[in-house]
């Protein structure tokens, strides 16, 4: 349970998820996940993969400061659609590459497939952003990479610490 509950967006990305072709599995886990840390999920959306429906919808939840941090789960493949990456990029003030890298390399070390999600981390204004994978395993997987250092991210996002060198 962490000390402070924040706010999260949760993003999927699916075409077929979108005209009711496939159900949602991914944002509805996330949901369920960052719940029982204690923080309030206070939307979720199923969008197709569509750069500027993506983008516009990280802006606003951005812009209007209804999130803390926005889970994005799909959309980071190599698929022709795949563009999640792209639509938080355009939306980026700042990168914030570790948090992807640490994804990566905690799938990397279950198959070699995890190399080839191009998911990115970013801030935009005072939001921070976080692309998942689609797969229900592997989001939850990527999540569980970044939890340990998540609610310290935000916390220094929001101003909500100290000094950050540990003296143990």
């Amino acid at each position: 349970m962490w000390n402070t509950p924040y706010r999260v967006a949760v993003l999927t990305a699916s075409d077929k998820g979108a005209k009711g072709e496939r159900i949602d599995e991914s944002g509805p886990l996330l949901k369920k996940k960052m719940e029982a840390l204690g923080c309030v999920v206070t939307d979720t959306r199923l969008l197709p993969d569509d750069q500027a429906a993506i983008s516009s919808q990280l802006q606003t939840w951005s812009e209007d400061d209804s999130a803390d941090l926005i889970l994005t789960t799909g959309g980071t493949g190599l698929s022709p659609r795949d563009c999640t990456p792209e639509a938080t990029l355009s939306v980026a003030h700042r990168q914030v590459p570790g948090i992807s890298e640490a994804m990566r390399a905690r799938s990397l070390s279950i198959t070699p497939r995890g190399m080839l999600s191009r998911g990115v981390s970013a801030l935009c204004h005072n939001t921070l952003i976080i692309n998942l994978p689609g797969s229900p395993k592997a989001a939850e997987e990527s999540l569980d990479a970044v939890l340990p250092v998540l609610e310290h991210a935000l916390d220094t996002l929001r101003g909500n610490t100290g000094d950050c060198a540990r003296t143990t």
